[in-house]
């Protein structure tokens, strides 16, 4: 990976520890995730410990230490969409992709993640794609959404 260039994150933030949630949402919108070098440079500058920094990022659900695909599929795993079937949702996903919950395939194009509520019971089971609902979501549809999805890569390689 190359340095990470935080300088603009940072400035005018310097010494000035209130900032710590929204230095790490800047740092987790530009590079995906939040490297552990950003959370010792944010540490030093801001003058929060580093413990601190790697507790806000962990307490979080929004922020992630490692980096995710270019594809992130959500399946929700509450109640609502647990008794109509979202279980065999997130089991579609991980078998089609090969992975499991929280990995991200090897060629960084997917991950999939499962969450206890995404706040649309009504609609469930609900999937989000890159912040994209997706309701009434069947093995099958998900099926479908995933090589679409897969397909996305392969035309963009082949007119690159």
């Amino acid at each position: 990976m190359p340095p990470l260039e935080l300088d603009s994150i940072l400035e005018g933030r310097r010494s000035q520890p209130h900032q710590l949630i929204e230095v790490l949402q800047d740092v987790q919108e530009k590079y995906g995730y939040i490297p552990e070098e950003a959370m010792r440079v944010i540490s030093k500058d801001l003058g929060v410990p580093l413990i601190d920094v790697y507790s806000a990022a962990v307490f979080y659900k929004a922020f992630t230490m490692k980096p995710r695909g270019k594809n992130v599929v959500t399946m929700c795993l509450g109640t609502a969409c647990h008794v109509r079937g979202a279980k065999l949702l997130l089991n579609q996903a991980t078998g089609q992709l090969g992975i499991e919950s929280g990995e991200t395939t090897e060629d960084g194009l997917f991950t999939v993640e499962h969450v206890n509520c995404l706040g649309a019971c009504a609609l469930g089971p609900v999937v989000t794609e890159n912040g994209s609902y997706h309701h009434h979501m069947t093995p099958g549809k998900l099926r479908k959404l995933i090589d679409s999805l897969g397909r996305e890569k392969t035309e963009d390689a082949s007119h690159a």
